[in-house]
């Protein structure tokens, strides 16, 4: 598992490499405000990229006397750290944008390279937001997710600049800067649904959509009467549950053993590399009481 994240990541890297030294050199010979965003983009692309490479390998790490919980938050803070290198980016956009646009130095030389290079980085944007993402949801990597929905974004904000393009070759050279300005709110929108959910992470804010799952998963045993203390964290591609049930007094040490198995079994199925604790307690009117309780199935 851990080497196929390291590949596909590690591909990121060197498409990063690529796409942000093609773009500088047709953006500098051409002028084109456009380009040379998508090459600063691109840079910081190859920042996050690095970053998510190096927090991947490090993620899966096993718990450790110092890390109980393991490594996993490592692609979290790597998801954050990728939202401010985006906010960095539509900075410098939307000053430059704007300063041409008042000025009205908004000339650009578009030449078959112009093209090219825009084109040649919707195509390779397509290809690596494909592949993190299958990788992303195989092996449940937020640090990878991250950098699918990124690049994924990358492709609209390449159209962006490619409009910009066909503009200025009918002398609307002021479609350029304004192209740029697109990129930006393009940037500034993933910036927001990324730093959103790393930070709800890195804040242990509860997945509703894992506690859904949980709730179903419960109804299906008819052992459990109520349960209650219902917990989850993510950290990383790992999920950490605790609840505690309420069970028959009479059912024996070794059924109860057999029942947590169980329910701990389908439970790893439905919700990969999740760690379960669960604490039982007999159904009886003292705890029943003094909790507030869940039916299953509620």
């Amino acid at each position: 598992m851990a080497e196929e994240k390291n590949r596909v990541a590690l591909i990121s890297v060197f498409a990063a490499i690529f796409l942000t030294g093609f773009k500088v050199i047709i953006g500098l010979l051409t002028g084109s405000l456009g380009i040379l965003s998508e090459a600063l983009h691109s840079f910081l692309d190859l920042v996050a990229a690095i970053i998510t490479y190096f927090s991947v390998r490090v993620s899966d790490k096993p718990a450790d006397q110092h890390h109980h919980y393991g490594h996993g938050k490592i692609e979290n803070l790597s998801a954050l750290i990728e939202t401010l290198l985006l906010l960095i980016t539509c900075v410098w956009i939307i000053y430059e944008a704007v300063n041409r646009l008042i000025s009205g130095n908004t000339h650009i030389d578009i030449n078959i390279w112009s093209y090219i290079v825009v084109i040649s980085s919707i195509v390779v944007d397509i290809n690596r937001s494909r592949m993190l993402s299958r990788v992303a949801k195989k092996h449940n990597s937020q640090a990878l997710e991250a950098d699918a929905i990124h690049f994924s974004t990358d492709i609209w904000s390449s159209s962006v600049v490619l409009f910009g393009l066909v503009c200025a070759n009918f002398g609307w050279f002021f479609a350029d800067s304004v192209a740029a300005l697109g990129v930006s709110v393009i940037v500034l929108s993933v910036s927001y649904r990324l730093g959103k959910k790393s930070i709800d992470v890195l804040l242990d804010k509860a997945p509703q959509d894992t506690i859904e799952i949980v709730h179903k998963a419960l109804a299906l045993f008819p052992e459990v009467r109520h349960y209650h203390g219902l917990k989850v964290r993510t950290a990383g591609a790992d999920t950490f549950i605790k609840f505690n049930i309420h069970l028959e007094s009479d059912m024996t040490l070794t059924q109860l053993h057999e029942l947590c198995d169980r329910i701990e079994g389908a439970l790893s199925l439905l919700i990969p590399r999740s760690e379960i604790f669960i604490h039982a307690e007999p159904h009886d009117i003292k705890h029943l009481q003094s909790e507030s309780i869940n039916k299953p199935g509620n």
